[in-house]
């Protein structure tokens, strides 16, 4: 590998001394009230914006545990992009792969972020709905049920969007948790809590390769999930899918009827 110019040998050396003060030395020839200008403004500019992307992770955490976070994202993730809102993938990339938990540290910690990372991601999302043949008013049993491409569904293990600095769990919930995290027309991000046989059918909706009907794919579900009166299934879950196509989770209904 080619030497570097040495201007870059410069701003790598500048770079590695504001992501570590401590360890790694200062260039040479730059006075020391100017380097603390920058080291300031690095890290007070990644401690901010970290801290208003991801607002719970960072009111349950003091200033110091969290200014030790930071620094040790700093120190240790090397990022992929310089885009801004990149920046909370960057961070979930951290701590799912390089940061390693301190013994007090939060059990639901990684689960938290990513549900955060999630709301931020949807809120910000450039996909858009392809609404050709879709029926906003269509009958969600007789036809095929839309999915929104703004709508994202994830299982937890800990309730995540309840954790605040009044509620802490240290235990796992018994039951999965189970999160469908969407934005609306009005571009507003909400979230709706399923549990787990509307789950199942969310994601049947979501992963439909053969086209089933609403109703095709609650027998389907009752099958799998050994439920005994189908009927009564079939009829919750068409509140169910009822109440998301008003949440804006599903978009409407495709006809069954397959075009050559």
């Amino acid at each position: 590998m080619p030497e570097r110019p040495d201007f870059q040998e410069k701003q790598y050396a500048f770079a590695a001394h504001l992501r570590d003060p401590e360890n790694v030395a200062a260039p040479e020839g730059i006075e020391d009230r100017r380097l603390a200008i920058y080291r300031r403004l690095f890290f007070n500019n990644l401690n901010n914006l970290l801290g208003t992307m991801f607002p719970v992770l960072r009111k349950i955490h003091s200033d110091a545990r969290w200014h030790r976070m930071i620094r040790r994202f700093m120190q240790q993730h090397k990022a992929e992009t310089p885009y801004f809102l990149q920046l909370p993938e960057e961070f979930l990339g951290f701590l799912e792969k390089e940061f390693e938990p301190e013994p007090d540290d939060y059990p639901f910690l990684l689960e938290l972020a990513h549900y955060e990372y999630a709301e931020l991601a949807v809120s910000v999302s450039t996909e858009e709905n392809d609404l050709g043949g879709v029926d906003p008013d269509g009958d969600l049993l007789a036809e095929i049920p839309v999915m929104s491409a703004l709508a994202w569904a994830y299982a937890y293990q800990y309730p995540v969007h309840r954790i605040s600095p009044d509620f802490l769990p240290e235990e796992p919930a018994e039951q999965p948790v189970y999160l469908a995290i969407y934005r609306r027309s009005d571009d507003k991000v909400r979230f709706l809590e399923l549990n787990a046989v509307t789950a199942g059918l969310l994601n049947m909706v979501e992963n439909n390769p053969d086209d089933k009907s609403g109703e095709a794919l609650l027998r389907e579900l009752a099958e799998k999930i050994h439920y005994s009166d189908v009927d009564a299934l079939i009829a919750h879950g068409a509140t169910a899918l009822a109440e998301m196509r008003q949440l804006e989770i599903l978009t409407g209904t495709r006809s069954t009827q397959r075009r050559n």
